[in-house]
């Protein structure tokens, strides 16, 4: 693995790392409950998390996203129906998909699949939806943040 490839892939790492961080030792309810009146939980957001990496690197990436064990639609943006177990999981799995991805990919293979709506085109290669991943999941780190400290006082867990 080029230099390029392995710090990209270690920042994706690190940020997705910062996100269970941020969330360690919360439990159900909260993870379930709106902070504040933000209209959504941290749990939706660790699910819509997972969506992002299943849509960037299977479905934009490579042209084909894995089944889902649920109606793809069986969501509210930001909000789940499911337990904190199968979502952590789900964002484990696609985590790990695309990792194994990313592992077989160049940085400079041209997207096979195509990511509607505005500015579309620049995410035709890998480089560029690694680091559109690297930024959503960090922006969503912070929202996180924000959360966690509406819910019990603690910032900055797991930034470095």
């Amino acid at each position: 693995m080029d230099d390029e490839k392995k710090a990209l892939l270690g920042f994706l790492a690190a940020q997705r790392a910062v996100v269970l961080a941020i969330l360690d030792g919360l439990d159900g309810a909260a993870l379930t409950s709106e902070a504040g009146s933000l209209g959504w939980t941290p749990l939706g957001m660790v699910e819509h998390l997972g969506y992002a990496e299943r849509h960037w690197f299977q479905t934009v990436l490579t042209g084909s996203a894995d089944p889902l064990e649920w109606p793809d639609d069986d969501h509210t943006p930001l909000n789940t129906p499911r337990p904190p177990s199968t979502v952590f999981a789900f964002y484990a799995a696609q985590c790990e998909r695309s990792d194994e991805i990313l592992a077989a990919t160049p940085l400079s293979a041209h997207s096979l699949g195509h990511h509607p709506g505005p500015n579309a085109d620049e995410f035709s290669d890998a480089r560029r939806i690694v680091l559109h991943m690297i930024e959503e999941t960090a922006r969503h780190a912070g929202h996180l943040d924000i959360a966690r400290q509406m819910i019990d006082g603690t910032t900055g867990r797991g930034f470095r």
